[in-house]
């Protein structure tokens, strides 16, 4: 081998190692799980919130912080997250501060990311900016469900970061319907109810001016979350509304 391409190998060989360590050094998404009240024993927010914590930090992505009081938001430090993952609900749950609802509106229209879980949509139900913030919410007496049940689901964005590669798959859940809203919605993953009797978006991304906001509606409970696909569906969604794209690979929880 010649001088010149001695050099030429030499130098491919550090750049590809200087990235490989780029890669190595990138910082982790911040994330702050915001959690402490839902409805129960129906959804036991004290084992999914570990739960969830455990699956996202499995990737070495996020680094995550749990906080039982929605009062949080009204922190003035917010911005210190990449996003806010909101593992809480129902229409019982303590009204926010009006600081808490303007810090919150400020840090996704920032250009932050925020990913409401399972019955967050039910949550603020006199906060009419919330379904706004949200794109879809649950609306009492409107808003249900069927018997929990083992039903298809089907990816209808195969291009979108969050559901590249994944195939349709099965989910033993609750199949939420008739949510309420208007704003602008990208559905990712659907599934046919028969409580509705229509098709339901059950994934789907919304613009909150600069933030992106995933909603996720799937998650009753541990079992619920534990399997491959909610993993992987998790993880893309937190870190989409962080980064807007998704590394996380569709086999990472293959197995587990």
């Amino acid at each position: 081998m010649n001088r010149i391409m001695k050099l030429v190998v030499l130098g491919a060989f550090l750049g590809a190692s200087l990235f490989a360590a780029d890669e190595a050094a990138a910082p982790k998404i911040k994330v702050l799980l915001i959690t402490g009240h839902d409805v129960t024993p129906a959804h036991p927010w004290r084992e999914t919130t570990p739960h969830d914590r455990a699956t996202l930090e499995a990737t070495g992505r996020f680094d995550v912080t749990v906080c039982e009081d929605a009062a949080i938001l009204e922190a003035s430090s917010l911005n210190r997250y990449d996003v806010i993952v909101l593992n809480y609900g129902f229409w019982t749950a303590p009204e926010l501060a009006p600081r808490a609802k303007e810090n919150l509106l400020a840090y996704v229209k920032g250009g932050k990311g925020l990913v409401p879980l399972h019955f967050a949509c039910s949550a603020y139900q006199n906060w009419p900016e919330y379904k706004d913030l949200i794109g879809r919410v649950w609306k009492r007496d409107v808003a249900g469900h069927g018997p929990r049940s083992t039903f298809a689901n089907k990816i209808v964005a195969p291009d979108h970061p969050i559901t590249r590669g994944l195939r349709d798959f099965e989910a033993d859940d609750e199949l939420y319907a008739k949510l309420s809203g208007d704003a602008p919605i990208k559905v990712l993953v659907t599934a046919d109810s028969d409580w509705s009797k229509q098709t339901e978006p059950l994934i789907f991304t919304h613009a909150y001016g600069q933030g992106r906001v995933a909603q996720n509606l799937y998650g009753h409970d541990v079992k619920a979350r534990s399997s491959s696909a909610y993993k992987v569906l998790l993880c893309r969604c937190v870190e989409w509304a962080a980064t807007g794209n998704a590394t996380v690979a569709a086999d990472a929880f293959d197995g587990n």
